[in-house]
């Protein structure tokens, strides 16, 4: 599984080192995205949900984890 942990990120949104991961990742490889940001752990979510892929989330303290396999 390849973790993504995009907490603490100043310099631009979380979503973009998700995406980039996401784009990267080959058929069948399992991502681990996490976050510590509310809104866009909701984005994500929320377009996983558009794009009919089922993920785990989780929830430690102010750290957020979405898990899912890619089936591009």
């Amino acid at each position: 599984m390849k973790t993504i942990d995009t907490c603490g990120q100043q310099h631009y949104s979380p979503l973009i080192p998700a995406i980039k991961a996401m784009c990267e990742a080959g058929k069948g490889e399992k991502l681990e995205i996490i976050m510590d940001d509310a809104a866009a752990f909701n984005d994500m979510k929320e377009y996983l949900s558009e794009q009919q892929i089922g993920f785990r989330e989780i929830y430690d303290g102010e750290r957020m984890t979405l898990q899912f396999l890619m089936c591009k």
